[in-house]
């Protein structure tokens, strides 16, 4: 089996340039060329060996996916569509060619769906397998999504389920769990952990529907062409949750929320495995789902879940004070205060 050492930095360059956009590698940097009146959006996320991924639950291929449409998924967030990656690689010498090469096609795989390349990258000599992917992507100015944005009163909506990557790692982790469940049900829950899908769809039907508002209140074309000033959108992606999302879009934009319980999308794979608490934990806290979660007014949020269709929905209200609660209309669940300390945090105890 070829190692890293045994073919050098030079030699290991040579067999991922395949994987590259030919017109744009080899230079010392990448030059990527946006439309007119875009702004440019960078995105940097680094994933680290027995942090983000591991051998146990993830292939070479998997691990390449995943941080490919976490880069992507960034991008999402921001209503940006994507221009390329920039790969940063830190790998021991004694790991297996193969196993780059892997990596590469999986992080392949999921760019071409989007047509997105990878433009160029670094190689480095490291005791741990790091990858740091660096995400371009292009937005006009006036639909940028940001967190800041939120309103009193915008619904709060998801773009589809939460908790299926964290109930896939457990049945990665444990395959002797989840015993109720048939066999599709397992592959759909361990594919939202291993392949997840950035929502990138949902960006040209947000804006379809924010343009069809504009004529329903009859705006000027000037109008128009700034809509989102009309019709702010907050939001971010749901990868480390969703009740961190919440919390995070609600700090930015000083305001709090209700989310109403019995309107969290689950999979329905859990109604056979797991008890309303577990699942409820998954869906707040399980992160990597890469939902996107926005915030904006009532009528253009119905339409948009109508359009996403399953999964999508209307989960809470922002409110004017600090407080992010989790509300159970039927009070079979006391009201809980969400807060960032009961999710994964890095330097966590």
């Amino acid at each position: 089996m070829t190692k890293v050492k045994d073919i050098g930095e030079q030699g290991l360059l040579a067999r991922l340039h395949r994987f590259c956009s030919p017109e744009i590698i080899g230079d010392d940097a990448a030059v990527l060329v946006t439309e007119p009146e875009q702004s440019l959006v960078v995105t940097t996320d680094m994933l680290v060996d027995g942090v983000h991924f591991s051998n146990l639950t993830t292939s070479p291929e998997d691990a390449g996916w995943r941080a490919a449409a976490a880069n992507l998924s960034d991008l999402a967030a921001m209503g940006a569509f994507p221009l390329g990656i920039a790969v940063g690689l830190g790998l021991p010498g004694d790991l297996s060619v193969n196993w780059v090469e892997s990596l590469y096609q999986g992080m392949t795989e999921c760019l071409q769906k989007y047509n997105t390349p990878i433009v160029g990258g670094d190689v480095v000599r490291s005791p741990v397998t790091t990858l740091a992917i660096t995400a371009f992507g292009q937005v006009h100015p006036s639909q940028i999504i940001r967190r800041s944005a939120a309103v009193v009163g915008d619904a709060i909506v998801v773009t589809g389920v939460h908790g299926a990557s964290r109930a896939g790692l457990e049945l990665l982790l444990h395959p002797q769990s989840g015993q109720n469940l048939n066999a599709e049900q397992k592959t759909a829950l361990i594919n939202a952990h291993q392949r997840p899908q950035p929502r990138l769809d949902v960006l040209p039907i947000l804006e379809k529907i924010l343009n069809s508002q504009s004529k329903v209140v009859r705006l000027s074309e000037t109008e128009v062409s700034n809509l989102k000033s009309k019709i702010p959108v907050a939001g971010m992606d749901s990868s480390d949750g969703l009740a961190d999302a919440v919390i995070q879009i609600c700090r930015a934009s000083s305001v709090g929320a209700v989310l109403e319980l019995r309107q969290i999308s689950l999979p329905t794979a859990f109604d056979h495995w797991l008890t309303p608490e577990q699942a409820l934990e998954y869906a707040l806290y399980g992160g990597e789902d890469f939902e996107l979660v926005l915030c904006l007014p009532q009528q253009p949020a119905s339409a948009l879940v109508e359009h996403l269709g399953e999964g999508a929905a209307i989960v809470g209200r922002i409110t004017p004070d600090s407080t992010i609660l989790l509300h159970d209309e039927q009070k079979k669940f006391p009201d809980q205060v969400l807060t960032l300390s009961q999710g994964f945090q890095h330097f966590g105890d």
